[in-house]
């Protein structure tokens, strides 16, 4: 009867509140606003996992591929599922049936860094709200696919776009801005999910005005306390990952961006807060508490990692794996720093994490030098190599947690850098890096890795080394299994325990995309889109030459136990 109830049924509040516990929907980006990604279905576990075959796969079709980042929402028998160059699809989720399709009309001179990706949807009431790359959001009726109301972010011209899954807290639509390396400026906002109208608005550089409903809502932090001069007027800090909420805390996490631009000489200071988590009343849009992964960033190490909420020894806290290559755990309520290690082999720009302070013991000597130091000629600094790479320990590919095993399941990369700093000035809708830059992998026999994380110990339980970058997100169960995918082109699953691999299916292109589950008419599912992308082909210099023999594409794989 509760199925039949569901038919045709509104999403509540009340009903994304309840998605990390509800197991017949997939209602937010992480399998509940926390961003666990964990679901307690059990029906494939390791004794059953070898019935698990594909029921349907749909094609996104036409010559639009690319990297194809997506988590499908799922709700009353449809899945709706973003695409590269902002398209969205409703499909019906037994049989792969295409039901609908929004095809957003992107203009000339759109600016992405990091490829034409999307990374989800929202839903509320009888609308799916998603983001696109000229830095608009669409709300969409879910049975119909028209266009119910449509809200401008900001100026895709000065390098702004939008690729993250919005999020839905306390029924208010929360949403970031992409666009780091183009000196924008990182901010939060709030609007109704049923109108786009904008409710709050907060900046989440120093110095800039926040808003609640048209009226000044106080300056974030204190002008010119931690950036020189003018620096702060185009300190980017992109929240471009979006972010997660936590109802006990009744806080939303945003994870922020590089500073601009990446010569950390010309913005001496920590340059709050950016590289940070950010925790943000969700009622007042201020800003309660935020904790500085990587003060006065040269390094390009984005704080956008998920801060994901969870308990620990009687408290509520919440897990980071930053780009700077260490795990951070913070107490969710106040920010105060819990633990920190390394999560990767190799941290070159700091030594550690001094737990008393919260601050990071730096090495001098590796951070990139400044172009205008005495004895150079002037247009290029002292090149350092640094690890992790630019592209982080871990980038935008979320984590997962269970609370039954206590772990995190971290996709991990081993990369190193060597990075220089150049003069820059600020042009509107240009680059505004001040650094060049090379990848290259720190071993031979592997780049990427998924590894058992312990938040109390600090300790690599087990790891799965993969040849290839991991660039995709992790899904794990009641049932001891944890999911992934891998660029070249497996979604496979492990024991959680020990990180046995139990089970593989090749899916045609490389997985960048977060896999689901969901039960439906008593019969348990997992969803991954499929479609090699992102950044490493474009950013990632001598490893995209050991990846580019990969093929893109575009499709969602659904799967399910044959009877």
């Amino acid at each position: 009867m509760a199925a039949a109830a569901q038919v045709g049924a509104q999403v509540t509040n009340d009903m994304i509140a309840k998605d990390a516990t509800t197991t017949d929907n997939v209602l937010s980006w992480g399998l509940g606003t926390q961003g666990q990604r964990f679901s307690p279905l059990a029906d494939i576990n390791a004794k059953t996992i070898n019935r698990l075959v594909p029921v349907w796969s749909m094609s996104f079709g036409g010559e639009k591929q690319r990297g194809q980042q997506s988590q499908p929402i799922i709700h009353d028998g449809v899945m709706y599922v973003t695409a590269s160059y902002s398209r969205i699809y409703a499909v019906d989720t037994k049989t792969g049936k295409k039901l609908w399709k929004y095809e957003h009309r992107l203009p000339e001179g759109i600016m992405p860094c990091c490829d034409v990706i999307n990374r989800g949807a929202a839903i509320h009431g009888d609308l799916v709200i998603f983001g696109t790359l000229d830095a608009q959001l669409v709300a969409l009726n879910r049975k119909t696919g028209r266009v119910a109301w449509r809200e401008k972010i900001d100026d895709y011209a000065a390098g702004y776009s939008y690729t993250a899954a919005p999020l839905i807290a306390e029924g208010l639509l929360l949403t970031g801005v992409s666009g780091g390396e183009f000196g924008v400026i990182g901010r939060v906002e709030a609007r109704d999910p049923q109108t786009g109208k904008m409710v709050w608005t907060r900046p989440v550089v120093e110095g800039h005005m926040g808003y609640k409903d048209g009226k000044e809502n106080g300056i974030t932090g204190t002008t010119n306390a931690t950036w020189p001069g003018d620096t702060w007027k185009t300190g980017g800090a992109a929240t471009w990952l979006g972010g997660t909420y936590d109802p006990k805390t009744g806080l939303a996490y945003f994870g922020t961006g590089n500073p601009g631009p990446w010569n950390s000489h010309v913005r001496k200071g920590d340059n709050l807060y950016s590289a940070s988590t950010v925790a943000i009343d969700v009622k007042s849009g201020q800003i309660k508490w935020h904790y500085q992964n990587t003060p006065n960033d040269g390094w390009d190490y984005d704080g956008v990692n998920e801060f994901v909420t969870f308990d620990m020894d009687g408290k509520r806290v919440g897990g980071k794996a930053d780009r700077n290559g260490f795990f951070y755990v913070n107490d969710a309520a106040t920010g105060k720093l819990v633990n920190a290690f390394p999560f990767v082999t190799k941290t070159t720009w700091a030594t550690g994490i001094d737990l008393k302070t919260g601050r990071p013991n730096f090495d001098p000597d590796n951070r990139p030098g400044d172009p205008t130091a005495a004895g150079g000629d002037g247009s290029k600094g002292k090149a350092v190599f640094s690890a992790p790479g630019f592209l982080g320990g871990k980038n935008q590919m979320p984590m997962a947690y269970s609370p039954k095993t206590g772990l995190f399941y971290v996709p991990t990369n081993e990369w190193g850098m060597e990075i220089w700093n150049e003069p820059i000035t600020y042009k509107k809708g240009a680059a505004f890096l001040g650094a060049g830059f090379t990848i290259k992998p720190l071993y031979d026999d592997y780049i990427g890795s998924l590894r058992a994380v312990n938040p109390k110990t600090g300790k690599i339980e087990w790891e799965v080394k993969n040849e290839a970058p991991l660039w995709g997100g992790v899904l794990t169960t009641g049932g001891d299994l944890v999911f992934w995918g891998t660029p070249e082109g497996y979604l496979k699953a492990a024991d959680a325990k020990t990180g046995k691999i139990v089970w593989q299916f090749q899916t045609g292109s490389g997985v960048v995309a977060p896999p689901v589950t969901w039960k439906q008419d008593g019969e348990q599912y997992i969803t991954v889109v499929s479609g090699w992308g992102g950044a490493v082909p474009l950013w990632g210099g001598e490893v995209a030459k050991k990846v580019n023999f990969l093929e893109q594409g575009g499709s969602v794989w659904t799967f399910k136990l044959m009877k």
